[in-house]
């Protein structure tokens, strides 16, 4: 093997070893790897994931569906007047 492969093998193992840095630093989640002129990892940013207004709807309501249900659950009042009202149906 001559100087100029040498170079080239040098070259392909540096670039792999950082694509597999990269791949083990945002392991843990979506993140953003900035690296300093030595190729260090200078800071790791953590990317938000885009808002969705639909998704962020039906969280509401679900969250409203479960105040409703812990309201029946801790009035005992209500709750046995729902108990008669199915047995009633029943």
């Amino acid at each position: 093997m001559n100087w100029a492969e040498s170079i080239v093998v040098i070259v392909v193992v540096v670039a792999v070893a950082r694509v597999v840095q990269a791949s083990f630093l945002t392991r843990g989640g979506r993140h953003s790897v900035t690296f300093d002129h030595e190729g260090n990892p200078r800071s790791i940013t953590p990317v938000a994931p885009q808002a969705d207004p639909a998704l962020r709807r039906e969280v509401e309501e679900l969250r409203e569906r479960v105040r409703v249900l812990e309201r029946i659950i801790t009035d005992e009042r209500k709750s046995r007047d729902l108990s008669d009202e199915i047995e009633r149906l029943r």
